[in-house]
């Protein structure tokens, strides 16, 4: 394997074993140390996630976060374009969106200046691995050309890779927390 894109597909199907495990073994409080770093950021606006199939869970964090400040959800617009995100919160109504993902039921966009992100795999320099679209990389450009905006991977320990295969419009991430440490890049 040498292509790039081999390469990638390998990564994430190893990224994905990884995270199963993971979650099919995961302990409640997993979003406890993401809480205690999300409590330094108290007001700011921010985004988290509503986790589809065996992705870490943040929502406990963010709905902790959502009694200081706005805290929203990435909503798909379409293939090859940045996210957008709508305000959430705990008691909010969903619906069905993209991927499986819920997103709220009556848009109210806005920017947050720090992005919870998901990924498959990450590694020790600040390096993600997501599903190959290029939704967070695509909008943490843009935001960041705009403003400092702090990405946050969220993810499980177990879903640490040596070497992953980046790009250079790869975006990398400021911090990664799991449910047992902090990483700072």
């Amino acid at each position: 394997m040498t292509d790039l894109t081999d390469i990638k597909a390998q990564a994430r199907k190893d990224g994905f074993v990884r995270r199963k495990a993971a979650f099919d073994t995961r302990l409640p409080g997993m979003a406890g140390r993401l809480s205690e770093i999300l409590a330094g950021y108290r007001g700011v606006p921010l985004s988290g996630y509503m986790p589809i199939r065996t992705e870490i869970d943040p929502i406990a964090a963010m709905a902790e976060a959502s009694a200081y400040g706005a805290v929203g959800v990435p909503v798909i617009q379409a293939a090859g374009q940045p996210l957008k995100f709508s305000t959430w919160s705990p008691e909010g109504v969903l619906k069905d969106g993209p991927f499986g993902a819920k997103v709220p039921e009556v848009d109210d966009f806005f920017e947050p200046e720090i992005l919870i992100v998901p990924m498959v795999a990450f590694d020790r320099t600040g390096g993600r691995l997501g599903y190959g679209g290029g939704f967070y990389d695509r909008t943490l450009e843009g935001l960041r050309a705009k403003r400092a905006t702090l990405a946050i991977g969220f993810a499980f320990d177990a879903q640490e890779a040596d070497g992953l295969p980046l790009e250079p419009t790869d975006q990398p991430l400021d911090m990664l927390v799991t449910e047992s440490r902090v990483l700072t890049f």
